[in-house]
């Protein structure tokens, strides 16, 4: 019985705190699309409508980022504390049990306990001891039905906030394309010849054949002092957020592997240029779909494909975290899934090499 006893004490210790972890992350997410809300009216007048605009959208995809996970944890703790409930309804009616036979009268204690008299008495002191550990438990439990009746509650307000959060960030991207609309032009490092580039992206049959050749495109080219491949090594930034789907020549599920590495991205998803670079070329190309080329420094070359919507044209010079264009709208547009793709290829000397080390920023 004491073993019992105890092993019961600690199934329950500590059960009542389950859900603050939960909690805490869900409140906080919710506290950071509230703030993402309050910047988006902030970047209405910014004198820098794009470059506000675009952090402002950042803050809304990190913001609903969170509120899901915290909305997964929340339902992974009431998952836990409804199991951990169902164990002890068994434990408790299991220990009631023990108590209801213990509370029979002495005569039948008598005859039924294998010490008789003796055995009687010890059930009593032991009866004594139970009592108030069973209160105790009784306690905790009301608090865990508290704790899931609460995460419930957090639950269904998180996902009002989240839908709340869907429609403010598709506003906020809204916002942004029409600031794009209306600034004045990027400054142009040259003009890509139409006739040039038809030829080479009708000559090229491999992506490495088309970016060995995609300089040839230019006319009245600008000079620049552009950095070294070596000073931008792990100093790239992530131009969206999304989860690692393949990495650098890791084998797809037909056996096909490529060159660079594939991001899982939810649909809408912002992408803005990793460094300050020159688009070399922005366009279809060959079976990658939309094409991104940029030219961060000398010899080096980041090209991104998948991109649905673009805001940039080829030759524009663009700074570091400006907005390049959306990912697709996936099958509903609502943003809930990482159902679109973007292909990140990294080209130092004209060879493909293994983006990731180029990249400061670890995945989701």
């Amino acid at each position: 019985m004491r073993q019992l006893l105890w092993v019961l004490t600690m199934l329950l210790a500590g059960a009542g705190s389950v859900s603050a972890t939960a909690s805490d992350e869900a409140r906080a997410a919710m506290a950071q699309l509230d703030a993402a809300n309050r910047q988006l009216e902030a970047a209405q007048g910014a004198r820098d409508r794009v470059a506000a605009l675009t952090e402002t959208v950042k803050a809304f995809e990190q913001g609903l980022a969170a509120i899901r996970a915290g909305l997964r944890s929340a339902l992974q703790q009431e998952e836990t504390l409804t199991r951990r409930l169902n164990a002890k309804e068994a434990e408790v009616a299991s220990l009631l049990g023990v108590l209801q036979v213990m509370g029979q009268s002495a005569e039948q204690q008598i005859l039924l306990h294998p010490d008789g008299p003796m055995g009687t008495a010890r059930s009593g002191m032991i009866l004594t001891e139970i009592t108030p550990v069973l209160q105790a438990e009784v306690d905790v439990l009301r608090r865990d039905l508290e704790d899931v009746e609460n995460l419930r509650i957090l639950q269904q307000d998180a996902a009002a906030r989240l839908r709340d959060g869907l429609t403010e960030v598709q506003e906020a991207r809204a916002t942004l394309a029409q600031a794009i609309a209306d600034r004045t032009p990027l400054p142009k490092r040259f003009t890509a010849d139409p006739v040039k580039t038809a030829v080479l992206i009708g000559a090229a049959e491999t992506l490495d054949a088309f970016a060995s050749g995609v300089a040839e495109i230019a006319v009245d080219e600008v000079a620049l002092q552009l950095p070294t491949a070596r000073r931008l090594l792990g100093m790239l930034k992530d131009p969206v957020r999304g989860t690692l789907l393949r990495a650098f020549e890791e084998a797809d599920a037909a056996g096909v592997t490529r060159p660079g590495m594939i991001l899982a991205t939810r649909p809408r998803a912002l992408v803005t240029s990793p460094a300050a670079a020159t688009v070399r070329y922005q366009g279809p190309l060959l079976d990658y779909g939309n094409v991104m080329i940029l030219e961060p420094a000398q010899e080096l070359l980041v090209v991104l494909a998948g991109l649905s919507e673009v805001y940039v044209l080829t030759g524009d010079v663009v700074q570091t975290g400006a907005p390049l264009g959306l990912m697709g709208s996936g099958a509903d547009g609502a943003g809930t899934d990482r159902s679109e793709t973007l292909y990140i290829e990294v080209r130092q000397s004209g060879e493909p090499v293994d983006p990731a080390p180029w990249f400061e920023t670890a995945r989701e």
